[in-house]
Formats: structure tokens, C-alpha cells, sequence
């Protein structure tokens, strides 16, 4: 009876004949956040902007204000900000995946790689004063929304307020969506545990040692998803945290928070931040895994009969279906809408601090040098568009190419460890040089794509993704990271040359002085 019931309640999320899940929300639902609530977003933060002009005189058409706020940001709003920075798409999909895959090592070990990067991040706030690919997937999965016209609209909303309020906006969107994300994670923390199946911490326990006796985890204690002793959430970790290091220190969305913030509040905002967002894909990761985990054999589950293929774990769909299943439609629109406030709370950031490097960093360093505040600020708009169109462009090539979550997750340290060490010494060693700046990091992503591309023909088109891939991913991270510090180091050595030379021949010159005139002096004085 209760087999049959919770199959009525749940059946618009079952099998097609073709395999794949029904959708369990209409493609109306997901135009109507994608564009509806994105718009509203929008207006609202356009009408803010213009009250705070009227008001207290900030007036975004000054380059100060547009790009860093009048550096007065206080440390709440900063560590809202923070949060939000790291609380990507991928952040609540990649911990309920790597949940489901390792087991509760996996969510602690993805929390773990990224707070201590934020907290450390402030060191760099002092000295200086893909997303949208899962986040589509997700979004189509829950709704039937065609995957590129969720890629394509999900930046329009953040465009606009973010051309019309530059970087106040965007710490105004990131206290709202950080909010209701919580809101809504709190939200399934306890629904997870009113589901009859599960009923307390206690039952949803049974459910999982149930699991880890009929899907035995490799590489864990007895095959166990309750154990810290496993091999690959372990090798995770490592890659994690490595990749993690270079996404913060890379992200100029960071350096443009710390450029806003004002001078007291950067190190306890983003110390506060980086505190707070452990437990978001800790706790986030650990229960909704474990519910996808302890619920796949039941009825409710959408799946059901069948486990999740791996391509729907790949893809980042743990979440979304561990929703359906203790929430129904409900938990597919809560879970629609984090993604969506995720998705564009992270492309603010990126939108503003990407148009700083075109306006600064371009435009007026090569093109304009005499640049007015009403060119800079046009050109940060031209920015704004600009980055928007980008990335949902490359997200569509990337979805054309078979990319997805699960890969992205990793990548993304390939492509960003390599500036870790020049960053960082541009930034605390006033020695590093331009050559080690500019070149090093370069140098350090064609050496660590090459070492990651090598091996495989050698493995075959399977390897990545193998149960080899996460040895090689850690011998690569290991190599990608020693190598760029070694780069960065001998950068400088190999460009001072001449400079170390002409000290030496100094030095040399110098002693030689000393001793010619001791020689000289001690037969007068005798």
C-alpha cells in the first residue's frame, strides 16, 4: 500500500520508455526563473541602485563606485559576499556527488578544500588594500529546459543589474542569494528526516549500511560509506584542495571583493566567510548523497527500479533527484532556485572583475592612457556584455563536446594551479619579476597539460575516467604545482642575472679596494 502510494506521488518522475527521467517540472517553470525571477532580480537591484544614489550620493557613474564601491563595504555584506563567491553551481552539486561516489569522506573532504583557501585568501586582501555548465544540466534535468537556452539566459538577468550597478549590485544580489540558499539547504536538513523511510539520523544510518552491503565503495574500510578511510575521497582531497588554491587565488571575482571592502573589514569578512562555508557542502553534500544513497531502491526515488547511470552522477543529478525524492515537485523548484541564485550570484563576480581587466588592464594601459571616467565606464559595460556573451558561448561548446560536471570538477586545477606561486609572489615578494610572472604560470599549464595528456593513448579513451584516473590526477597535481614554484623561482634568478652579476663584480671590486688600500696605508702608518 505505502509502495503504491508514494509511486502515485512521485510517478511523474519515472522512467520513459528511452531511459531517461521525466522531467518533473515544466519547461514553463524553469522560463519563469530563468528569466521571470532573473528580470525581477534585476529591476530590483536597478531600482535599489538608483535609492542609494538619491539617498546617500553613490553614484555608479564614477569609476570608484561602479568598480569598487568607494572601498566601504563592511565586513557582513563582505563575508555574505565571500560565501556567495565560493557557493557555485557546482559547489552544491559537486559535494552531494562525491557524497554519493566516496561516502561521508567525500562532502568533508570537499568542504575541506575550500574554506582554508578563502581564510587564506584575506593575506592576499591585505596586500591589495563552469558553472554554467552544470548549473544548465541541472536546470534541464529538472524542468526539460533546453540545456543552451538555460546557458544563454541564465546571464541576461546579470547582466543588466550589474551594467546598471556594478559592484554594489552585485554585494546586494550576493546577501540575497546566499540567504535563501541557506534558507532552503536548512530547509532540507530536516525534510530529509520526515521522509517515512528514513524518519531520523538513526534510520537514514541503517539505510546507508544497507547500501554499503549491496554497493560496496572500492578502496573503503569494509566497503563502507561510513568510514574516513578511503583511498579516492583521500585523492580528492588532495586534488581538491590543490585545484582550489589556484581557483581563489586566480578568481579575480575575490580580488575585486577585496578591493570594495573597506580596509578593516577584509580580513574578518573573508576569515567569517571562509568559516561559514564549510558547512555548506559538508552538510549539504553529506545528507542529500546519503538520502540519494539510502532512497535509490525505493519507489519514490526517480530512478526506481533502476540505480543512477553514471552519467547522471557525472552530470551532477544527485541532488536534484535526492530533492525529488523527499520533496517531490517541491524539492525540484528549491532546488532550481539555489542553482539558479548559484549560478548568477557567480557570474556577477566574474561579470564585474572581468571587465575591470578589459577596462584597466586593456583598454587604459594599452589604448586610452588619458582615459576619462565616462570612457572607463563605458568600456566596463562593453566588458559586462562582453563576458556574458562569452561565457555562455563556451559553456555551449563545452556542452557540445560531451563536457560535464564531472570532469569539470577536476579541470579546473589543471588550468589554474599554474598561477598560484606567481600570483601570490607578485603579490608579497616586491623581487618577482615580470618574466616570472608572465611566463611561469604559461609554461606550468602547457607542462601539466602535457604530462596530462600524455599517458593516454597509452590507457585508451576510457582513462580519464577509469579507476586509474585519480592516481594520475594526483601525480599531476603534485608535479603541476612543485614545477610552477620551481618556474616562478628560477624565473627571477635566470632575469636578474646580469644584476647578480654586476653585485658580485661589486662585492669583488669592493674587497679588493679594501685590500689595495690596507696595503697601502700600513707602510705610512709604519
Amino acid at each position: 500500500m505505502e509502495a503504491n502510494s508514494v509511486s502515485s506521488r512521485v510517478g511523474h518522475v519515472g522512467k520513459r520508455d528511452g531511459g531517461s527521467v521525466e522531467p518533473p517540472l515544466p519547461q514553463a517553470v524553469g522560463y519563469a526563473v530563468v528569466v521571470g525571477i532573473g528580470f525581477l532580480i534585476a529591476f530590483v537591484m536597478v531600482f535599489v541602485t538608483h535609492i542609494l544614489k538619491r539617498t546617500i550620493g553613490e553614484d555608479n557613474k564614477t569609476t570608484e563606485m561602479f568598480m569598487t564601491a568607494n572601498r566601504s563595504v563592511g565586513t557582513g555584506l563582505t563575508a555574505s559576499a565571500v560565501i556567495s563567491s565560493w557557493l557555485w553551481s557546482t559547489a552544491m552539486l559537486g559535494s552531494s556527488l562525491v557524497g554519493y561516489n566516496f561516502g561521508v569522506a567525500g562532502p568533508f573532504w570537499f568542504a575541506a578544500g575550500c574554506s582554508p583557501m578563502i581564510v587564506f585568501f584575506a593575506v592576499l586582501g591585505i596586500a591589495f588594500a563552469n558553472m554554467l555548465l552544470g548549473a544548465s544540466a541541472a536546470i534541464s534535468a529538472l524542468t526539460g529546459m533546453h540545456v543552451i537556452a538555460a546557458t544563454f539566459l541564465l546571464p541576461v538577468g546579470v547582466i543588466l543589474y550589474t551594467f546598471v550597478g556594478g559592484i554594489k549590485a552585485t554585494f546586494l544580489t550576493d546577501y540575497f542569494h546566499t540567504f535563501v540558499i541557506t534558507i532552503i539547504i536548512c530547509f532540507f536538513t530536516i525534510k530529509t528526516f520526515l521522509v517515512p523511510e528514513v524518519g531520523s539520523p538513526g534510520g537514514l544510518y541503517d539505510l546507508i549500511v544497507k547500501a554499503g552491503e549491496s554497493f560496496p565503495v572500492a578502496g573503503n574500510q569494509d566497503g563502507s560509506y561510513l568510514t574516513m578511510t578511503s583511498k579516492n575521497a583521500i585523492l580528492f582531497g588532495i586534488i581538491h584542495v590543490l585545484a582550489n588554491f589556484g581557483l581563489v587565488i586566480m578568481d579575480t571575482g575575490f580580488f575585486a571583493k577585496a578591493f570594495s571592502a573597506a580596509p578593516e573589514a577584509v580580513v574578518p569578512g573573508y576569515i567569517v566567510g571562509g568559516i561559514a562555508y564549510f558547512a555548506i557542502p559538508w552538510c549539504l553534500g553529506t545528507i542529500m548523497s546519503f538520502a540519494a544513497l539510502g532512497l535509490e531502491d525505493t519507489a519514490r526515488f526517480p530512478t526506481f527500479p533502476n540505480r543512477m547511470s553514471s552519467t547522471e552522477v557525472s552530470n551532477g543529478l544527485v541532488l536534484p533527484y535526492a530533492a525529488v525524492a523527499i520533496a517531490g515537485s517541491g524539492g525540484a523548484a528549491a532546488v532550481l532556485l539555489i542553482i539558479f541564485m548559484a549560478v548568477t550570484s557567480t557570474i556577477s563576480a566574474q561579470v564585474i572583475a572581468v571587465s575591470s581587466i578589459i577596462t584597466f588592464d586593456i583598454y587604459r594601459q594599452y589604448f586610452n592612457k588619458a582615459a576619462t571616467d565616462r570612457d572607463v565606464i563605458r568600456w566596463s559595460h562593453i566588458g559586462v556584455i562582453i563576458f556574458g556573451l562569452f561565457s555562455a558561448a563556451f559553456s555551449t561548446a563545452l556542452y557540445y563536446g560531451n563536457v560535464d560536471l564531472g570532469w569539470t570538477l577536476y579541470m579546473l586545477g589543471v588550468l589554474t594551479c599554474p598561477g598560484i606561486f606567481p600570483t601570490v609572489f607578485t603579490i608579497l615578494w616586491k623581487k618577482q619579476s615580470k618574466a616570472a610572472a608572465v611566463i611561469s604560470p604559461l609554461l606550468g599549464m602547457a607542462t601539466g597539460i602535457a604530462v596530462w595528456l600524455g599517458p593516454l593513448p597509452m590507457y585508451g579513451s576510457g582513462y580519464i575516467f577509469g579507476k586509474g584516473f585519480f592516481e594520475a590526477w594526483i601525480i599531476f597535481s603534485i608535479i603541476w604545482v612543485w614545477g610552477t614554484m620551481f618556474v616562478a623561482g628560477f624565473f627571477p634568478i635566470v632575469d636578474g642575472w646580469k644584476q647578480l652579476r654586476a653585485v658580485y663584480r661589486g662585492l669583488r671590486a669592493s674587497r679588493h679596494s679594501k685590500g689595495d688600500s690596507s696595503g697601502l696605508d700600513t707602510p705610512q702608518d709604519a
